[in-house]
Formats: C-alpha cells, structure tokens, sequence
C-alpha cells in the first residue's frame, strides 16, 4: 500500500510531498528468541514496515519507486541470516539494512510474535525501531 502524505513545513509555504511506502503483515518463519525451545522448533513473526521516500515512485515508474518486493526479501534475509535472542535486536537489523539498501529518509520497523502469550493471556508481544 503507498499513500502520499503532506507534509506541512510552515503556514503559507509551500507543502512537501512525502510517500511512505508500506508492508504490512508479512509472516516471515523464523529461529529467534530466547528461549532454546523457540530457536530449535522456529515460529512465524509478523512484520510491518514503513519506508518515507521523499517523492520517489510519483513518476509511476517502477525503476524510480522502492520495490516492494525487495522490501520483503530485505525481511526475509535478515532474519534468515542469523538467530536474534531480542525482538528488538530482530528489529534493528531490519531497520538498518532497508535503511542501507533504499536510501530511506525514515524507516520502521514492527515486530510482533503471534505465538506468543505473555503471562499466558491474550495478547501480542511487539518491538517497534525507527530510524532515524
């Protein structure tokens, strides 16, 4: 999904166009946590993720636009590259490398693990990086 928000500077200037581009909840299968168990059996982790890219995809050419594509297998690398013990840490690598590879001018990045009950209620457990 990519919206276009306006980005208000000053009253009587003239506005800023900023697109964010967006994925949201992409399941991505997993070997993170701190407990031995949740690295051995692995479990699903759900990404959102936000990228403002200044007016990059108005031209309606791809070539210009971020991918989102490539912003899934940027998720999917990351998490596949090593085990995280943190959600957090899960988080920030994310965070960086999107920030690295597409020249973002703001990244974040959620991470929530579906599976997870804490204190064995309801709920979701989640760590949310921005960069900068």
């Amino acid at each position: 999904m990519r919206r276009v928000v306006p980005l208000v500077r000053g009253a009587g200037k003239n506005c800023d166009r900023v697109i964010t581009v967006e994925v949201r909840d992409l399941r991505v299968f997993g070997r993170h946590g701190v407990h031995e168990e949740e690295r051995e059996r692995g479990q699903n982790f759900v990404f959102d993720v936000e990228l403002e890219v200044g007016e990059r995809g108005a031209s309606d050419r791809l070539e210009d636009a971020v991918d989102y594509v490539e912003v899934a297998r940027v998720v999917q690398e990351v998490s596949d590259a090593r085990q995280y013990a943190l959600l957090e840490a899960l988080a920030s690598a994310v965070a960086d490398e999107l920030e690295r590879r597409f020249a973002a001018e703001r990244v974040r990045v959620r991470v929530r693990k579906p599976e997870v009950r804490p204190a064995g209620l309801e709920g979701t457990v989640a760590a949310t990086v921005t960069r900068p």
